[in-house]
């Protein structure tokens, strides 16, 4: 399955978004992943059955510090959140130094994207929508039934795709986020993103969930692509300040913080990350 013979190759499994470790997404990182063709990586990535698995190469593109692959169980995506900031903590990790100070530069299939230090997290600059808008009735019709709600509880639901085919269903509380039990058959192959704020005063912000249809993980403990679409949608369209904090996770036992900033017009997404697993692979 490889261009050369297996070897042994640095290894490292991260918890992305949570202040505290394994409580957060997971995410398995290759660190030297040259050599390896596009049939190991997936295969790879569906045996260590996470969410995703990611492989550190050599930039290509000359503003780049490192380039990265990003591979569900069943797909490579051109861009993910937790797989970016994760990614960019391991690469730090493993002693590199990105050619500005403070902002290293990753090259993904969705181009470049930016990621720097803030308040002691890694943030990545949200790609810009490739896909916005509202949702056609039946596409809203068909959310309603997958969440089980009728459709004027949906306050709105707009396209976030950044890479993933995001849709997002903003619900008038919290509450209503915590307390849905999907039927992932009506909602059929649509990745589904709910928000909802919390009360004024509390911890968060913003409780979120994110739903992915007939893939091994069927609801994700936290995920940065949504997220960064999302505080486009909301901040652009006034529902929420320019810095929040959105927690998600929460009803799969996980304590996940989505920590979003809006500097010099450019919406950054940051969270903690920690390595909990460290070693070596053969691939």
């Amino acid at each position: 399955m490889t261009s050369e013979a297996p070897r042994i190759r640095p290894f490292h499994q991260v918890d992305v978004f949570s202040e505290v470790p394994y409580l957060g997404n997971p995410l398995a990182v290759v660190v030297d992943a040259e050599g390896l063709s596009t049939e190991t990586m997936q295969h790879f990535a569906n045996w260590t059955n996470l969410s995703e698995t990611t492989f550190l190469l050599a930039p290509t593109h000359p503003q780049a510090d490192y380039k990265v692959r990003i591979f569900t169980g069943s797909e490579e995506f051109p861009f993910a959140g937790h797989p970016t900031l994760g990614s960019a903590h391991t690469w730090l990790q493993a002693g590199g130094v990105p050619k500005t100070e403070g902002v290293l530069v990753q090259e993904c299939g969705a181009g470049l994207v930016r990621v720097k230090h803030d308040a002691g997290r890694l943030a990545f600059a949200a790609p810009p929508l490739t896909r916005f808008g509202p949702v056609d009735d039946n596409t809203r019709a068909q959310l309603a039934a997958g969440l089980r709600l009728p459709e004027d509880a949906l306050l709105d639901a707009s396209w976030l795709v950044n890479g993933p085919q995001w849709i997002g269903v903003l619900l008038g509380s919290a509450e209503q986020v915590l307390a849905i039990e999907p039927d992932l058959a009506a909602m059929g192959d649509l990745k589904v993103g709910i928000i909802g704020p919390h009360e004024p005063g509390a911890a968060v912000d913003f409780e979120v969930r994110t739903f992915i249809p007939g893939d091994a993980m069927v609801e994700d403990p936290v995920t940065g692509s949504f997220n960064a679409g999302a505080a486009q949608w909301l901040i652009g369209s006034g529902r929420a300040p320019g810095e929040y904090v959105a927690a998600q996770g929460t009803v799969l036992g996980r304590a996940g913080r989505i920590h979003v900033k809006v500097e010099d017009g450019e919406i950054w997404v940051g969270g903690a990350s920690a390595t909990c697993i460290e070693g070596t692979v053969v691939l």
